[in-house]
């Protein structure tokens, strides 16, 4: 067995290392999204930067994990893509998902989610939210209330960009939040800005991991406002849901809707950049307003589905996943074997690994590799990770965003005019979802290709 240090940096160097692997992520904020610094990143191109950074790791180190050793924490991050699928169904063990940082991060808000939680009462949880989430189902047992949902939020939307002749970011992010407190609140929720608010504030404190001081006040607030919607729970809600699931106080049943709630705002990122890669993607275009049809209907529509996961593969909405190792972990790179000891975090640069050069589809908007499957050739794409951690709501998230963007996508002609996306350059590595504008074409105009 080769030296166990052998891909080992120390010093100034890893320090240096992870900084430029990991600013892109920690600088937008991992938690809450930080929508000034966002605009300089796009401006900067920082994922770009950062997956130059990781290439320059592979190149010298070949397709092992490089150890970086800094203060306090030692971090591996994974070079090769076909040991991301090994580390993703290693959970809990040897790779946990309860994360260090990650557990420092997210007790701001669920002190006892399933995504920090330890031991049997991790599995318990799990079961919880898979259960109310309907992991399983291609559609979930509450599709159709849910479609109607955003059919009423949809048709508000549209309304709106054909008075003002336009639609920006702010618009969509407050239809967005309205429909997710339907979905999974009730309806008695639709105009509850101050819970979700509450939430940002808890998730902007969280971005800082260990260097916030918990908002115990603020969160006991939160939680306690949740749990008056699920004891008024209304049929036809995911507080309904889980109301209906028999679960004892140590799982807190509740304790899960905060995830839910983070959980789709990043659902909504990744609908708004397809919503604009379709404006600009006539071939594409076409194919999903075929599968818009009826946008009503609660039903899978897997063109458009693909859509909203070709978004979240070009910008990954979790840009790094980690994970702590609890055991010593075997590694190969080539012909040489290497041990790591237990007690580090493991960090996938997703945006690295989903954007690799070496990938046919790396820089372009193609959907189709989700439906003919070429994704699945590819380990390294996991727009919901993968694995017994897996996002247990993957499937209600892409029947959301699917039936809203059918909607959408069936309304009044949309044009992107903040961005150039256009088929034939490759696409920004960092893109601005809340710099995102579109212009309403005057009727019978939908066949115009946009102007460049």
């Amino acid at each position: 067995m080769a030296d166990v240090h052998a891909h080992r940096l120390t010093g100034i160097r890893a320090a240096t290392t992870l900084v430029e692997l990991g600013f892109p992520a920690i600088s937008a904020g991992v938690i809450a999204r930080r929508r000034p610094v966002l605009a300089l990143l796009e401006r900067i191109q920082a994922d770009e930067r950062a997956a130059r950074r990781w290439e320059r790791l592979r190149t010298e180190f070949g397709r092992g994990p490089v150890e970086l050793v800094v203060p306090g924490r030692r971090v591996i991050v994974i070079l090769d893509p076909g040991d991301i699928g090994r580390v993703l169904a290693g959970a809990p063990a040897p790779f946990d998902p309860a994360n260090r940082e990650k557990r420092a991060a997210l007790e701001q808000f669920q002190p006892h989610g399933v995504l920090i939680s330890q031991g049997p009462i991790r599995e318990r949880r799990r079961s919880v939210n898979e259960t109310a989430l309907d992991t399983g189902a291609p559609l979930h047992r509450l599709a159709e209330p849910f479609a109607a949902k955003v059919a009423g939020e949809a048709e508000v939307l549209i309304e709106q960009a054909g008075r003002r002749g336009a639609v920006d970011a702010a618009d969509f992010t407050a239809a967005w939040w309205r429909l997710v407190r339907r979905v999974v609140l009730g309806e008695q929720a639709r105009t509850d800005d101050a819970i979700t608010d509450e939430l940002w504030r808890l998730r902007g404190a969280a971005n800082w991991s260990f260097a916030a001081p918990p908002l115990r006040k603020r969160r006991e607030r939160f939680l306690a406002r949740l749990y008056g919607y699920v004891e008024t729970a209304e049929p036809g809600s995911l507080a309904g849901a889980l109301a209906d699931i028999p679960a004892g106080g140590a799982i807190d049943p509740v304790g899960q809707m905060p995830q839910w709630l983070f959980a789709f705002d990043a659902a909504g990122i990744a609908l708004s950049r397809a919503l604009a890669l379709l404006t600009e993607h006539p071939e594409q275009r076409a194919r999903a307003r075929a599968d818009a049809e009826a946008p009503e209907r609660a039903r899978l529509r897997p063109y458009l589905r693909a859509c909203v996961l070709e978004s979240i593969r070009l910008w990954p909405t979790t840009p790094v996943i980690l994970r702590d190792t609890t055991e010593w972990t075997r590694w190969r790179t080539g012909s040489e074997q290497f041990a790591l000891e237990p007690g580090a975090a493991l960090l996938i640069l997703a945006p690295a690994f989903h954007r690799d050069r070496r990938l046919p589809f790396a820089d372009s908007f193609d959907p189709e590799i989700w439906l003919d499957g070429r994704a699945e050739q590819y380990p390294q794409l996991v727009p919901f990770s993968a694995g017994p951690a897996e996002c247990p709501g993957r499937n209600l998230v892409l029947f959301v965003t699917s039936a809203l963007l059918a909607h959408l996508l069936s309304g009044p002609e949309l044009r992107l005019r903040s961005h150039d996306l256009t088929p034939g350059i490759p696409l920004p590595a960092t893109l601005d979802n809340y710099r995102l504008e579109f212009t309403v074409e005057p009727a019978g105009l939908r066949s115009v290709a946009p102007p460049h």
